[in-house]
């Protein structure tokens, strides 16, 4: 038996073949879209995975600003931060956080799907997200995905 043949191959930097696609946000909801993404992002879809290398995609969202959010999570879902001083909490809802900056969402729902690493912030770098329908990244010739036809 040659027991040569039995390595486990495992992607790295060079061999993990990146490809760029563009995902529209156009009426999704809000955390079926953000697992979708962070999946793709993570590399988990290819056949060559490997837990500690960035071999995932380069992920463009656009209609950033058409997402969805179901029941009250509009007025009920609440952003939590930390100023650092004392009485420094800040809350706001989903709405507000909308209204300020609307890639926010997504880019925060992602993020809390990647690893807490050094791997998770090279990984978030993969990520671009635009509140309307135009992208900056056409030199890089992306695919364009239906994100509900993905498993």
């Amino acid at each position: 038996m040659d027991t040569l043949s039995y390595r486990t191959i495992s992607a790295n930097s060079k061999t993990a073949r990146k490809q760029w696609v563009v995902v529209d946000a156009d009426g999704q909801n809000l955390g079926r879209l953000a697992s979708q993404v962070a999946k793709m992002i993570r590399g988990k879809h290819k056949t060559n995975y490997t837990p500690h290398v960035d071999c995932g995609d380069n992920v463009i969202v656009i209609n950033a600003a058409k997402v969805e959010l179901s029941g009250a999570k509009w007025d009920e879902k609440d952003y939590i931060r930390y100023t650092g001083y004392p009485g420094g909490q800040r809350i706001l809802s989903a709405r507000e956080v909308h209204a300020k900056r609307p890639t926010a969402l997504i880019e925060k729902a992602v993020k809390g799907m990647l690893p807490k690493n050094k791997l998770g912030n090279t990984l978030f770098t993969n990520l671009y997200v635009y509140a309307g329908a135009e992208h900056k990244q056409e030199a890089q010739q992306p695919v364009v995905i239906n994100i509900n036809e993905i498993k």
